[in-house]
């Protein structure tokens, strides 16, 4: 049976029709029904939804009326009163789901609201996406149709009073239509289970049975469950007992690092398909094969603004100004890193997400993940993004032929100065000096402000090497265990004490 035996609902089929217009008209368009459903709850009533509907210019209006928030204001001041139960604070109605969300840094959990409408619309893009594979080539469209391995939270959600919570992927899982069960694995059953040995246990028990066409997941969470079920059924590669595999989803972290190591579980290339699905909704997704960038969402659920990503409109630690500079779709620039703020058909308004962003064509709206806003190291004015960072470290990757799927840099004191302290995880044997040395090369050629302050205040690269598993034992020590979950790029505070306790020294 194909997934597209079925026939869309004739509500999901006009949905799926894009308006044929500006990107502006269609954020504005966003603007004005995100407005109008929100504009008599308590927080549309606090700041004149209703008055900036009927403005000449409602998005400059909207951001003149509307302040921004991160998660700690926008708790403090509107989402905990939906904890509490109370309906139309943000959103009309009662709030029955929250995402739980701790990013890669925090440890304490987050309740990201989850509506319907937030829901409804995370679908829709999800069935543009499937519909986009057309746009690729090598892949039977047969294949599609066949099951799709969402390696995610559980669906066994935390009850709280009058809410149920649990990872995005859970809640989704959970709520997904009934026309796509036949094709979900793992199924109800294994994807209720908490424990996540257990559940890659009973995944890799289950796979004989399975005609996966289709993965969708963490690159290191999907690459351990296939080193499973080969290692399990002493098979040559996945293929041998998924022939029919071809495309693999995947986002939360750059999959280059991973590439090399997960192409070795291969007996042919798959179609990799990145995806920008966040706790607060689906941002964007690659909609061609080869393109450089995903295609933001800008005509269904989420109307969005970009704040440059300076010291203007950010604090040395990553913090946002009282009052950015905040831009619209139309107003944005090719190559300037950005941070994103977010109004949702969830209640989130004028929300920091945290992640930075760049455009790579502006005409098809096409942007490329580089970081988080306090995900970068600039000690004494060396601006490292975490983009810098992937790049370097894929580059000396490919020089030295090995595999460095994890790592995470520390910026450290260094008798009077500084230093960045990396810390890879790589099973491959290789020279600790020698790749530091490479790494502050390719460093210095990609960012001019580093390789000033290696002249200056930034005095030493320092390298460690530890097993793979070292970073995902870590985790699995902080009960970050599962899809959901990433190793931080950058490292400080209370996680780089606490990692540094784990590892005591013992690099390879």
């Amino acid at each position: 049976m194909s997934l597209f035996e079925f026939t869309i609902p004739a509500t999901i089929a006009k949905a799926l029709r894009l308006p044929v217009n500006s990107p502006k008209r269609q954020q504005m368009r966003v603007l004005k029904k995100l407005l109008k459903r929100a504009r008599y709850t308590e927080f549309g009533q606090a700041f004149r939804f209703s008055d900036i509907l009927e403005s000449r210019h409602p998005g400059k209006m909207f951001q003149q009326l509307v302040p921004t928030y991160d998660y700690n204001k926008i708790h403090r001041d509107w989402w905990n009163r939906t904890l509490e139960g109370t309906p139309d604070v943000c959103w009309p109605g009662k709030i029955k789901y929250f995402a739980l969300s701790s990013g890669t840094s925090e440890s304490a959990s987050k309740h990201i609201p989850i509506t319907q409408d937030l829901m409804r619309g995370n679908r829709i893009i999800m069935i543009k996406q499937l519909l986009s594979l057309r746009n690729y080539e090598d892949i039977p469209w047969a294949s599609v149709g066949k099951g799709f391995l969402m390696l995610g939270g559980s669906t066994d959600l935390q009850k709280g009073p009058g809410y149920y919570a649990g990872d995005l992927s859970g809640i989704t899982a959970k709520k997904a239509p009934f026309w796509f069960s036949p094709f979900y694995k793992p199924g109800k059953k294994i994807a209720r289970e908490k424990d996540w040995n257990s559940k890659l246990e009973q995944i890799v028990q289950e796979a004989p049975n399975w005609d996966i066409g289709f993965v969708v997941g963490v690159p290191a969470w999907i690459q351990m469950c296939m080193e499973m079920i080969i290692e399990r059924y002493k098979l040559n590669n996945i293929h041998e007992i998924w022939p029919n595999l071809h495309v693999f989803a995947h986002g939360g972290v750059a999959f280059e690092p991973y590439k090399k190591g997960f192409e070795k579980l291969l007996a042919r290339p798959l179609a990799y398909v990145e995806t920008y699905l966040a706790s607060e909704g689906f941002i964007a997704y690659q909609d061609r094969q080869y393109a450089e960038g995903m295609k933001l969402v800008i005509n269904e659920h989420l109307f969005l603004e970009f704040v440059p990503f300076d010291e203007r409109n950010f604090d040395a630690e990553g913090n946002l100004a009282e009052k950015p500079e905040a831009l619209m779709i139309h107003e944005v620039e090719e190559g300037r890193d950005y941070a994103i703020l977010m109004s949702t058909t969830a209640g989130a308004w004028r929300y920091l997400i945290g992640d930075t962003i760049r455009f790579v064509n502006k005409e098809r709206c096409e942007i490329i993940i580089t970081g988080r806003t306090k995900h970068f190291l600039s000690l004494v004015g060396e601006h490292l993004s975490v983009d810098n960072m992937n790049k370097a470290l894929q580059l000396v990757a490919e020089e030295l032929n090995i595999v460095v799927p994890e790592f995470t840099v520390a910026g450290i004191p260094f008798g009077n100065f500084f230093a960045h302290h990396w810390y890879l995880g790589c099973d491959d044997l290789v020279d600790k000096a020698e790749v530091a040395r490479k790494i502050d090369e390719k460093l210095c050629a990609l960012n001019d402000d580093y390789a000033v302050e290696r002249k200056s205040a930034l005095k030493e690269v320092i390298v460690d090497v530890f097993p793979e598993k070292t970073f995902l034992d870590f985790m699995a020590s902080k009960g970050k265990v599962g899809g959901q979950h990433k190793f931080p790029r950058v490292i400080k505070g209370k996680m780089l004490s606490d990692w540094q306790a784990f590892t005591g020294g013992n690099a390879s």
